[in-house]
């Protein structure tokens, strides 16, 4: 009689499970490094070690996939930049800037994570259009609810700094990931840090 479970002792829904983090880990490699458009289900399958068929029971498609791989980014990412301003002290320079601090180390300690998230994002196109919109406005809303008041003189213009400040974040990743000779971290916190404080004039 069967028992749903396979010679591992695994039920049907931990090999389903088992078998969607190889295709997450495979498609994290493969899409960051080949790139989303040149990425093969056949590659992916390869790299996970999962049947063709296999791969349809975890993903609809590689949209789908990709999709999956860009949200788990954006994901923890946010909640090591919340992590970070939550932690800092409170007043809004101090908090803005461990939030860029935290930002541009959290998503460079792992360059995959920088590509799939500056660089793939874009070449996806409509894929991610959506998924891209909605990180830029949870990253926004981060901002704003960081710097609180605007100083005198900058009424109703901070959800439109905060997009500017996430826009030059993101710019600058794009160029340290497409840098033959990558700038130094720090000289992106400092740029960032300064576009940040002229911006908001603090």
């Amino acid at each position: 009689m069967a028992t749903g479970r396979d010679y591992r002792g695994m039920t049907a829904e931990q090999r389903l499970a088992d078998r969607r983090q190889r295709l997450l880990h495979a498609a994290y490699t493969l899409f960051a490094g080949a790139g989303f458009t040149t990425t093969t289900i056949e590659r992916l399958c390869a790299a996970a070690r999962i049947s063709n068929r296999a791969f349809y029971e975890c993903f609809s498609g590689r949209e789908d996939l990709m999709r999956a791989v860009y949200d788990h980014c954006v994901e923890e990412t946010m909640l090591a930049v919340s992590k970070a301003i939550g932690e800092a002290p409170p007043d809004p320079d101090s908090r803005i800037e461990a939030g860029i601090t935290e930002y541009i180390s959290f998503v460079t300690r792992d360059v995959r994570r920088a590509r799939i998230m500056h660089l793939e994002v874009r070449r996806a196109g409509e894929i991610l259009s959506m998924r891209r919109q909605r990180a830029v406005t949870g990253f926004t809303e981060i901002i704003e609810d960081a710097v609180g008041e605007l100083p005198v003189g900058l009424p109703g213009r901070k959800h439109l700094l905060a997009l500017g400040m996430v826009g030059a974040l993101q710019e600058l990743l794009i160029e340290w990931v497409l840098a033959e000779r990558q700038p130094p971290l720090e000289h992106l916190v400092e740029t960032a840090v300064h576009i940040f404080r002229r911006s908001f004039g603090s």
